[in-house]
C-alpha cells in the first residue's frame, strides 16, 4: 500500500480480497468520513501487460463514470512503484449474491428493485461508450442505505457506437454466447448477464445450466430459453417477455438498456396485473 495514501487516510479492516489486489475499509481523519480501498499489488502482474491494461483500464473508467448514483463512485488514486491504490464508495452491506443465496426466489415487486437501479447502472455505462462485460450478482454491491451500486470495473471496455468488441470475458452462467462463440459482440453483453440474473431471481435457478464449465457454456451457446411451469406458473406475461427481449441470441435483436428501462414490467414496477406488451 502506498506511503501517500497512507498520509491521508487511516486503513481499518480487510473487506474482501481478489487475484491481484485486497479491499480494505479506511476513513479519513479530516472528516471522519468512511470509504474503502482497493489496492493493487503491482509486482503480481509486472510479467502480464494484459493484466496491467485492465489495472489501469479500471481506474480511468471508473473515473469516467462517476458521479453516478448506481455506480461504485472513485475518489482518489494513489500510485507507488509497488501497489496502486484506489480510494471507492464504501459498500459494506453485502453484494446481490448474499441476498440471492437467502431469498432463493424473489417476488417480481423485488426483482424490479434490482432491475431498474442496476439496468439505469448499465444505461449510464452505455451512453458513455463503456462496456462492464462482467455483470453479475458479487458485483452488484449495496451500501449502508441499501442502495444498489455496480461495481469491479476490471474487465470494462471502451467502444465506439457501432463498433465491435472481442476477448473472452465474463462468467459461467451470466456470460453471452457470442462472447462464447469467438465472435465479436457489443455492449448487448450486459443486458444479456442481466437478463440471467433477473431469470434467477424469478426461478431461483439460472437459465442454462451445466454441473461443470463445459456444460454451462455449451448450455448457454444453445440459448434454448424454457420457461418451466413448475417454476413458472406465478410470473407475469410481462416479465417472461422481458426475459425474451434480453436473453435473445440474436443480440441484433436483444433489447438495449435504455428499451429494458421502458417494458412495461419496469415501468409498472412488476406488479403481476395485466401489462400492454409491445
Amino acid at each position: 500500500m502506498s506511503e501517500s495514501l497512507k498520509r491521508n487516510y487511516r486503513v481499518c479492516e480487510e473487506l474482501g480480497r481478489g487475484q491481484f489486489g485486497t479491499v480494505f475499509k479506511c476513513y479519513s481523519p479530516a472528516t471522519g468520513d468512511q470509504f474503502a480501498v482497493k489496492s493493487i499489488n503491482k509486482r503480481l502482474i509486472a510479467d502480464d501487460s494484459i493484466d496491467q491494461q485492465c489495472l489501469y483500464n479500471e481506474a480511468k473508467i471508473m473515473h469516467l463514470l462517476s458521479p453516478n448514483p448506481y455506480v461504485v463512485r472513485i475518489f482518489d488514486i494513489y500510485e507507488d512503484d509497488t501497489h496502486l491504490d484506489m480510494v471507492l464508495e464504501l459498500c459494506n452491506s453485502g453484494d446481490l449474491f448474499q441476498r440471492i443465496s437467502s431469498l432463493s426466489v424473489f417476488s417480481e415487486s423485488e426483482a424490479v428493485d434490482v432491475m431498474l437501479p442496476l439496468m439505469k447502472a448499465i444505461t449510464h455505462c452505455h451512453r458513455l461508450g463503456i462496456a462492464h462485460r462482467d455483470i453479475k450478482p458479487e458485483n452488484i454491491l449495496y451500501n449502508d442505505s441499501s442502495e444498489l451500486k455496480l461495481a469491479d470495473f476490471g474487465s470494462a471496455e471502451c467502444f465506439r457506437e457501432g463498433e465491435l468488441m472481442s476477448g473472452v470475458v465474463g462468467t459461467p452462467y451470466y456470460v453471452a454466447p457470442e462472447v462464447l462463440a469467438g465472435r465479436n459482440y457489443s455492449e448487448k453483453v450486459d443486458i444479456w448477464s442481466a437478463g440471467v440474473i433477473l431469470y434467477i431471481m424469478l426461478a431461483g435457478v439460472p437459465p442454462f445450466y451445466g454441473d461443470s464449465a463445459t456444460e454451462i457454456f455449451e448450455a448457454v451457446l444453445r440459448a434454448n430459453l424454457r420457461f418451466p411451469t413448475r417454476l413458472f406458473h406465478s410470473v407475469s406475461p410481462a416479465a417472461k417477455d422481458l426475459l425474451r427481449r434480453m436473453l435473445s441470441k440474436d443480440f441484433s435483436r436483444r433489447f438495449s438498456a435504455e428499451q429494458v428501462l421502458r417494458h412495461p414490467w419496469v415501468t409498472s414496477n412488476g406488479e403481476t396485473r395485466t401489462v400492454g406488451l409491445f
